[in-house]
């Protein structure tokens, strides 16, 4: 599997299965209709200090994506954030690891000192160990800040780690 810098050319392969992610609206604070020119302009970073990348087999199949960027500006803009989603059809083979580990080295590298994601849904239970196996750790829990379409209302993890 590579890892490298999303292209234009690369939104038709994303669009899919970004689209269908953020409709089942368990996993996503996106809106469930998100446009598909919306949801371009949301991923698909170009703004200095931000990246997005895909990870692509042998072939070039995109197999999922991530997009990094500080989490806030001015004398809080040393903490970075990201984004992850993955093909469903090819989950389970190591993507999701893969795009986390280049996320956090991408954001070292760029002289940033912390990672911070503000809204991890605490039933999306793979996604939170597998950012612990990572390193993060759960800072605090919204209430009841996401509306899961059959759990209800549930926590959004807010989750850090240094650099």
């Amino acid at each position: 599997m590579q890892i490298r810098g999303a292209t234009p050319e690369d939104w038709p392969a994303i669009w899919p299965f970004l689209r269908a992610i953020v409709a089942a609206g368990d996993t996503y604070t996106w809106p469930r209709d998100v446009s598909e020119e919306q949801a371009r302009g949301m991923w698909m970073l170009t703004a200095p200090g931000s990246r997005t990348v895909v990870a692509v087999d042998p072939d070039g199949t995109v197999l999922g994506t991530a997009k990094m960027n500080p989490n806030h500006m001015g004398p809080a803009a040393h903490i970075a954030s990201a984004s992850f989603m993955v093909d469903p059809g090819h989950s389970g083979r190591g993507v999701g690891r893969a795009l986390g580990e280049y996320v956090v080295e991408w954001a070292r590298a760029e002289g940033f000192r912390a990672m911070q994601f503000n809204a991890v849904v605490e039933t999306n239970t793979r996604a939170v160990a597998l950012w612990r196996s990572l390193g993060f750790e759960v800072l605090g829990t919204l209430p009841e800040g996401f509306l899961h379409p059959e759990k209800g209302y549930v926590g959004l993890h807010i989750m850090h780690r240094f650099l």
